[in-house]
């Protein structure tokens, strides 16, 4: 039995998290998570990438894409690769702990069910996102039956949310992903 989960990041995830980004606003810090899933999307893996940042200094804390096929792993969401890095850099898995500044996720799509859960879950404060679920679930990925009311519960549960930044742009990868024949990854029903 194993003891230990692991995967790899390709180069450019790695590049990006040893890199000292900071970046002053939430277009700014949307352009570079687009920027992220562009690669992740060359590198073989899905059109979605995401990172967490310092809300005030928007100091990067870690980066992520989505992995599913590369890793294996179902769970390797580009939002759960990206709270996970940032939960590991800082040492805890609450990123609202009181001495922590308070963190932003950007996300290049709005959450599917599993990651709502990780933003939920991982303590952060902000949640930026670029396209919305239909224009995902347009692909054909499934993003689980996500409760219409989401917004409000994040913001009821102190996570305020800027949805549509770049919108544009981040359907534009989508896309272009769906055109060159990427892999639409939904687990098998039967």
């Amino acid at each position: 039995m194993e003891t230990a989960l692991h995967f790899e990041l390709p180069e450019f995830l790695a590049r990006a998290n040893s890199q000292a980004v900071t970046l002053p606003n939430a277009e700014d810090r949307m352009r570079f998570v687009l920027d992220l899933a562009r690669q992740n999307v060359a590198a073989d893996g899905g059109p979605f990438a995401a990172a967490v940042f310092e809300h005030a200094s928007g100091r990067l804390l870690a980066a992520g894409a989505n992995r599913v096929v590369a890793s294996g792993y179902s769970c390797a969401h580009a939002e759960v690769v990206a709270l996970s890095l940032a939960q590991n850099r800082l040492g805890h898995y609450d990123l609202g702990q009181a001495d922590f500044p308070a963190c932003e996720l950007v996300s290049s799509a709005e959450p599917c069910l599993m990651c709502l859960g990780a933003v939920l879950w991982s303590g952060v404060r902000y949640l930026v996102c670029g396209a919305r679920g239909e224009d995902v679930t347009a692909l054909g990925f499934d993003e689980g039956p996500k409760p219409h009311v989401w917004i409000g519960e994040l913001r009821r549960r102190g996570i305020e949310v800027r949805a549509d930044v770049l919108r544009d742009e981040a359907c534009e990868i989508l896309r272009d992903y769906q055109v060159a024949g990427g892999l639409i990854y939904n687990a098998s029903r039967s």
